[in-house]
């Protein structure tokens, strides 16, 4: 009896899946761009440790979305021009399901209708896309739920295409829709069916394309209860969770209402702060809802496109043009070190921390691998794939990057 007890509970051991970090939505698991993933690799070397590659349908900038052993990714597909959902096997890479959405014809050289990351938290994968498509599924490709937002609510107005993200939040669906438009919003949508919890309106003083925002909303912890932190028409805002009304507003980075400003990087929540990157070189700062001036300001830190990683208490600021990274002291702005990337292209994907490692790629598809706590390039290669702009994803023992044509998956 003893013995047989013994073979099951080594049973249940030897069974038990590995509980590794998922990366749920665009940002990863704490909605900063790190993960507490481990004995992640040092190299991303198709020779070396290159678990496998897979050929995609068609491009997209979103985030591949990981979560236990699948894979969501978003794909335009060149033959048909379909909007695709996809979820593969985290093992191999094979194709598990495949859905068409809706078709997604309108492209140009800087966007296409598949930039949005889908999210997951573990019961149905939502998906976003340019076209104002919006579809639910469980996670073995059962439709769950679809609509579409430019139906129900109007057209959007982005001159290089809708491009933010929807954040899952507290069985929510946010999805922001800030535009050139006198009807801005912040949509509230029942992550269950699909249907409208509430719309909050952003209204603007910003001038034409400084209207427009490619952002993601994020989560936010203050006095005890959560709000919605959401960035476009040169303002940020805060949201209640339940109801959508608007508690704080901040602006005053662009004073001389610069009609051009459009506004890539995402809000990042630092604890009581929110870091916020105005674009075209303007300096980076940091302030808390409520307060009449900002806690720090520091015109040494600039991102156009990237947005900041958070990892082990240390704020890291892309300057995508510039090919630059600089680590930071997230409660004063304080640069600690710059470090000169180089290559052959922009930085267009936001860096990802992980394991004392931060992972870069640019427009080419160069990577980096980079130390944390110093100004070294632990390793540097070409991937193939043209116009690569995802963001690289540190999840399941592994390490995913995007191209354009292809998902690499490399590990230890």
């Amino acid at each position: 009896m003893r013995i047989l007890l013994l073979y099951f509970f080594l049973y249940l051991f030897w069974a038990a899946p590995l509980h590794a970090a998922d990366w749920p939505q665009w940002r990863g698991p704490a909605q900063n761009g790190s993960s507490t993933e481990t004995n992640l690799p040092a190299t991303l070397d198709v020779q070396k440790n290159l678990a496998w590659s897979v050929a995609l349908p068609g491009p997209s900038a979103g985030t591949p979305i990981v979560f236990g052993d699948k894979i969501f990714l978003s794909a335009l597909e060149r033959k048909t021009q379909n909007l695709l959902a996809l979820c593969l096997d985290h093992k191999d890479g094979k194709v598990v399901w495949k859905r068409e959405v809706a078709l997604g014809y309108t492209s140009n050289r800087r966007n296409d209708l598949a930039a949005p990351s889908p999210a997951t938290d573990g019961k149905r994968v939502i998906f976003l896309y340019g076209s104002g498509d919006v579809a639910a599924f469980d996670l073995a490709g059962k439709p769950l739920w679809q609509r579409n937002l430019q139906k129900d609510f109007g057209e959007f107005n982005v001159q290089f295409l809708y491009g933010g993200s929807g954040l899952l939040h507290d069985a929510k669906y946010f999805v922001p829709v800030i535009h050139r438009s006198d009807e801005s919003y912040l949509l509230a949508l029942d992550a269950a069916t699909g249907k409208d919890l509430w719309r909050a309106m952003r209204p603007s003083e910003a001038r034409d394309e400084s209207k427009e925002a490619y952002t993601t909303p994020v989560p936010m912890v203050r006095g005890g209860k959560t709000e919605i932190v959401a960035l476009g028409g040169d303002a940020v805002t805060g949201h209640d969770l339940q109801t959508g009304k608007e508690l704080w507003r901040v602006g005053g980075w662009n004073p001389n209402k610069i009609n051009h400003w459009r506004i890539v990087p995402s809000p990042l929540v630092v604890n009581d702060l929110v870091v916020i990157c105005p674009p075209k070189g303007s300096a980076v700062f940091g302030f808390k809802p409520g307060a009449t001036e900002w806690t720090w300001k520091n015109e040494e830190l600039t991102s156009d496109v990237c947005t900041p990683l958070l990892m082990n208490g240390k704020l890291y600021v892309l300057d995508g043009d510039k090919k630059r990274l600089a680590c930071a002291d997230p409660n004063t702005g304080k640069v600690q070190w710059t470090h000169e990337l180089g290559g052959n292209a922009v930085f267009r994907a936001s860096p990802t921390g992980a394991d004392g490692k931060i992972y870069c790629i640019n427009e080419s598809g160069e990577v980096w691998v980079l130390a944390a706590n110093e100004p070294k390039t632990l390793h540097q290669t070409a991937l193939e794939g043209a116009r690569a702009r995802s963001t690289i994803v540190a999840a399941g023992g592994a390490v995913f990057v995007r191209t354009a044509d292809k998902l690499f998956c490399f590990k230890n």
